[in-house]
């Protein structure tokens, strides 16, 4: 029997760097070629630049009193400061706490506890929201946090309550003290094995845990990535997914000072006109992004302005790749190496991943197969066994990408990693080649009357529609059945669709039980600042419109 289980092989060892030594190499061998370019400050800087910067950092982080494992926490949007951080704070052994750009002020005071930030570098707001008055809500409930440092403008420079402590020019000044070589002793400690960066989960239910990864972990990851999609110093990447999370900071960051790429950021957040103009006077050869980022850039209606034809690879990846959008990128954003990547912040955060020359039939219909130096196995959820090939089974993962776990929660790390292997928590099927295929989530399924369905089944179909732009499926609350299926409609411009059309769709192509019964059309979904959808609050919305009781007992148990 053939059981759902791949090891990924490669010629290409595993690097023992860390950050900072790494960072050290491309600007000796890069020096002079673009190494960042952040449009929406205006910014272009070399590779050498880039790494005088992080360097200015590290030395203002050592001026502060910075020790190895001390928390430095980062709540800003895409922009230099953003990055300098990331790699300054790495090269004097400081862990970087990732703090979500829509985080409120609980979330924010949750955050900094929990890890036991010393320091935060913040930007004064973003898209509203008001950092500095947060900071002040949240500011004595956390005794750990000693400086706040403001990123761009906002600061009076003054302490205490809602200030910052000092500001982005101050923390340079400050390192101008410092001896050069005190950054290079303070590397000398580091270790590739040494926690590096501290990202938050973003679950539907209980409280955010800290994912703590390696300078191993990502740096790995990044480069596996970058010679996975064949990355030269020729090459300039799109990334206009948020830093916060591992694919920003990650693959993309990292990815680039591992391949020399140039790092290109269209914008402090995602936009999709300033990504597409990034693309274009950029010549921009990659591009990342979650499906909804993608949807929104084919749906501009100036999309066709923009000269696309450099472009030839990227990552689409964040949630479930509909197939009718992937070829449309393929098509008409000329990307014809476009892959699908899955992963999770846990796995640093890419463990499958389509090749570029890959039959678009496998490009457009899986996740690809195991990274290099990867284990990926489709396990029986009750007992971790491997399951046949062609079963399903939940998705797991091994390898030097795997955290060490979460941070000061032993509990929730040994639920997680089992014999070493990471449980996703997403249901998959392995076919005869390795490619795997994500067929929805553990919590995701909807049972409906004893039949288990698979949301992302239905979406895919309505995808096929053609006066569907968009379309998610969720499950909600009936006395009889369990549970019913409810579809969330977005129609492409100038279109509409009616409830029945929906059904009668489906209906002509789908067995019964996987018909939805309720049909919302609806202008938006509602997304998390990295563009995934929030299902659970499609749920919530239809219960309410409804007018459903969403009680557990009616709902068969646990929410889904």
């Amino acid at each position: 029997m053939n059981l759902s289980y791949v090891s990924g092989v490669s010629d290409a060892p595993l690097s023992g760097e860390t950050i900072g030594r790494m960072l050290e190499r491309r600007a000796a061998s890069s020096g002079d070629r673009l190494g960042l370019v952040s449009r929406h400050q205006g910014l272009r800087l070399t590779w050498s630049e880039l790494a005088d910067g992080a360097t200015a950092v590290a030395r203002g982080l050592l001026a502060l009193g910075t020790e190895p494992g001390d928390r430095v926490g980062v709540w800003a949007p895409a922009c230099v400061e953003w990055t300098q951080l990331q790699l300054g704070s790495a090269m004097v052994g400081a862990i970087l706490v990732n703090i979500n750009p829509a985080y409120l002020s609980g979330e924010l005071s949750y955050a900094l506890q929990k890890v036991g930030v010393r320091f935060l570098a913040s930007a004064a707001g973003f898209r509203g929201a008001d950092y500095l008055a947060m900071i002040g809500e949240v500011r004595t409930s956390c005794p750990s946090l000693e400086r706040v440092i403001a990123i761009g403008t906002g600061s009076d420079g003054a302490g205490g309550g809602g200030r910052y402590d000092m500001t982005w020019s101050e923390l340079l000044e400050a390192g101008e003290g410092i001896d050069v070589a005190k950054v290079e002793a303070r590397q000398q400690l580091c270790d590739c094995d040494d926690p590096i960066n501290i990202q938050f989960t973003s679950g539907t239910t209980g409280s955010p845990k800290g994912a703590t990864l390696t300078h191993h972990n990502v740096i790995n990851n990044g480069a596996i990535i970058g010679r996975q999609l064949r990355y030269t110093e020729d090459d300039a990447v799109c990334i206009p997914v948020p830093l916060y999370h591992c694919f920003g900071m990650g693959i993309g960051n990292l990815g680039c000072l591992s391949s020399g790429a140039t790092i290109v950021y269209p914008a402090e957040a995602f936009d999709p006109l300033a990504t597409l103009e990034a693309l274009a006077a950029e010549r921009c050869t990659s591009i990342y992004g979650v499906p909804t980022m993608f949807i929104a850039m084919l749906g501009h209606p100036r999309f066709a302005e923009f000269d696309l034809t450099a472009l030839r690879t990227g990552i689409m990846a964040g949630a479930p790749c509909p197939i009718e959008i992937m070829k449309r990128v393929v098509d008409e954003m000329h990307a014809t190496a476009m892959t699908i990547a899955y992963g999770m912040t846990e796995t640093s955060p890419v463990s499958t991943l389509t090749r570029i020359d890959d039959p678009l039939e496998i490009r457009t219909s899986t996740v690809g197969s195991a990274l290099p130096h990867t284990e990926i196995k489709i396990a029986d959820p009750e007992t971790g066994a491997a399951v046949p090939r062609g079963g399903r089974g939940e998705i797991c993962t091994r390898g030097y990408l795997v955290m060490p776990g979460y941070w000061n929660d032993d509990e929730a790390t040994d639920r997680a990693v089992v014999n070493r292997w990471m449980r996703t928590g997403d249901l998959g099927i392995m076919d005869d080649d390795g490619h795997v295929s994500v067929v929805g989530r553990l919590t995701d399924m909807v049972i409906r009357g004893g039949e288990n369905v698979y949301p992302r089944e239905i979406e895919e179909l309505l995808f096929t529609h053609p006066a569907v732009e968009s379309a998610q499926i969720v499950g909600v609350p009936d006395e009889r059945m369990g549970e019913e299926l409810a579809a969330f409609v977005i129609a492409v411009p100038g279109h509409s669709v009616t409830d029945d059309e929906i059904r009668t769709f489906c209906r002509e192509r789908l067995a019964r039980f996987k018909v939805p019964r309720y049909v919302f059309a609806v202008d938006e979904f509602p997304l998390t600042v990295t563009g995934k959808i929030q299902k659970f609050v499609l749920r919530q919305q239809a219960v309410a419109a409804l007018g459903l009781d969403d009680s557990p007992a009616s709902a068969g148990g646990e929410d889904r």
